[in-house]
């Protein structure tokens, strides 16, 4: 829902429609039924207040997380895999006048410097130098995804100088039930897409996926282009952009409607300031007028951490001064795309053509091998 924001304004007012039309009884219970499905907590406590300063104006920054929890999945994802990384890391930047929008994707193989946090048992981690995702696995082990979320923000603070409001997370199982209340993604695969690890065998051409598909679609690595995660990256935000779309044309389907929104509702845990349906349909409200096409995603500018560690080829480090660039501008409520010093160019648009360059961003330091294109009913399927 990232790449269509002001959409969920529109899914959220169906969603209420279709309470409406059973009745003033019926529409209350479906209200608190969808309210009750969002999981939330207070985590100021754990951020502190060495923290940077509140953006003026009303910018908001939010981090979105998608977690690899493996809890009730048993071992179909992995054995002897005990804590919660975050799979995907985004953090989104909404303006001050809701004018522009940025989707700043961070690789999880970032090798950055994670500070002490502590988790709702009370345990307190040491400072330590590791991969990002480490810091939502180190605040999780000690108070679950809250905890997790905790941690993230403050090593993404730490890194970024950009203060973070809100959090979303979302897990292995809440994502595949969403793409199935969805009948399934659609998709065009320019390439096939071969992967065991992922249960993956997909001729080149169209396919609508859900589920379990959807799921591994979204996290194959080796399968496709050279294997690393920025080419991952660039995949999960086109499958984003073709997700919305297809939520989208269920606005007619009241039923089908419904059942996204359950899913969506049950799937995410947030802090306190976003745990209503109220809470997020003011959010939503508020950027209703933003064009889609001012939420441009990027990626923090990066390039292998073997040029300084030669043993290292798994993980990589942040440009400067070009990422500090780029954080700079959200700090300032700046769109990167027009800033003064050195603009930052986009990524390739999510609803792109299947001709068009797939890599996750011009401005990444590293070149990430075509990889397939996601598509809607808008855009052909082209397999090479």
């Amino acid at each position: 829902m990232l790449r269509r924001r002001r959409r969920s304004v529109r899914l959220l007012a169906a969603g209420v429609a279709v309470a409406v039309v059973g009745g003033g009884a019926v529409a209350y219970g479906l209200y608190r039924h969808l309210d009750g499905n969002i999981a939330s907590a207070d985590i100021s406590g754990q951020l502190g207040i060495d923290r940077p300063a509140e953006e003026a104006g009303g910018a908001e920054n939010i981090l979105v997380i998608g977690s690899d929890s493996r809890d009730g999945l048993g071992s179909q994802y992995g054995s002897g895999l005990t804590t919660a990384q975050s799979d995907t890391m985004l953090l989104v930047h909404v303006s001050a006048d809701r004018q522009w929008a940025a989707a700043v994707s961070i690789p999880r193989d970032s090798w950055v410097s994670i500070p002490s946090c502590t988790g709702s048992d009370g345990t307190t981690t040491a400072p330590r130098t590791a991969k990002v995702n480490e810091a939502f696995a180190l605040g999780s082990a000690h108070g679950g995804t809250a905890s997790g979320a905790a941690c993230a923000i403050k090593t993404v603070e730490a890194v970024s100088g950009v203060r973070v409001d809100h959090f979303v997370v979302v897990d292995f199982t809440g994502f595949k039930t969403m793409t199935t209340a969805l009948g399934g993604v659609p998709i065009c695969t320019t390439e096939p897409v071969v992967d065991p690890l992922a249960d993956l065998d997909l001729p080149a051409g169209e396919h609508l996926l859900e589920g379990e598909q959807a799921l591994g679609f979204v996290r194959t690595r080796h399968a496709i282009g050279d294997g690393s995660d920025l080419g991952r990256i660039g995949r999960q935000q086109q499958f984003l952009a073709s997700m919305a779309r297809t939520a989208e044309s269920k606005l007619t389907d009241p039923a089908a409607l419904y059942g996204f929104l359950d899913a969506a509702t049950s799937s995410i845990t947030t802090d306190s300031g976003l745990g209503s349906l109220t809470a997020l349909g003011s959010l939503a409200q508020s950027v209703s007028s933003l064009d889609p096409a001012q939420l441009q995603f990027f990626t923090v500018p990066n390039h292998p951490r073997s040029d300084v560690v030669k043993s290292d080829r798994a993980n990589v480090l942040w440009s400067q001064p070009a990422a500090g660039a780029l954080f700079s501008d959200l700090e300032r409520d700046v769109d990167p795309t027009t800033s003064s010093a050195d603009p930052v160019e986009p990524a390739p648009s999510a609803g792109a053509s299947p001709s068009a360059s797939a890599s996750p961003s011009s401005a990444s330091g590293a070149t990430a091998a075509p990889a397939p294109v996601t598509t809607g009913a808008d855009t052909a399927c082209t397999p090479t």
